[in-house]
């Protein structure tokens, strides 16, 4: 289960760091962060761990910038808006979804322009 996204006062944590990945490597379907080199269960399971603290934070934080983008884009003040449907057709989202993630995009931006810190996104 993801660990619930930092709001306005609570300090965002840093996960591990994701190493790139070569070329090389990522073209290998064994191959996975070098974790198959890890022979040691403990360390596996650490840097298992770490990689998975990671990818739920991108994750969320991917979250968050796909609603800030859908809030900006049904914004009624543009021009050039789109809708709930246009914008659930762009991300492959039902009509329903996409009009949560424009609320939640406007919720962020409001903390964003408010009193919330200015690196929240």
């Amino acid at each position: 289960m993801a660990e619930p996204t930092p709001r306005r006062n609570e300090p965002r944590l840093r996960p591990a760091p994701l190493l790139f990945e070569p070329t090389e490597a990522a073209g290998d379907p064994e191959h996975f962060f070098d974790l198959e080199s890890i022979d040691d269960p403990r360390a596996l399971l650490a840097r298992a761990t770490e990689l998975t603290h990671a990818f739920r934070a991108a994750a969320d934080r991917a979250v968050e910038f796909q609603a800030v983008a859908a809030a900006q884009l049904a914004d009624p003040r543009r021009f050039d808006r789109l809708t709930t449907a246009d914008i659930a057709e762009r991300a492959e989202w039902t009509e329903d979804y996409a009009k949560k993630m424009v609320e939640f995009g406007r919720d962020l931006l409001r903390g964003r322009e408010g009193n919330g810190p200015a690196d929240m996104l």
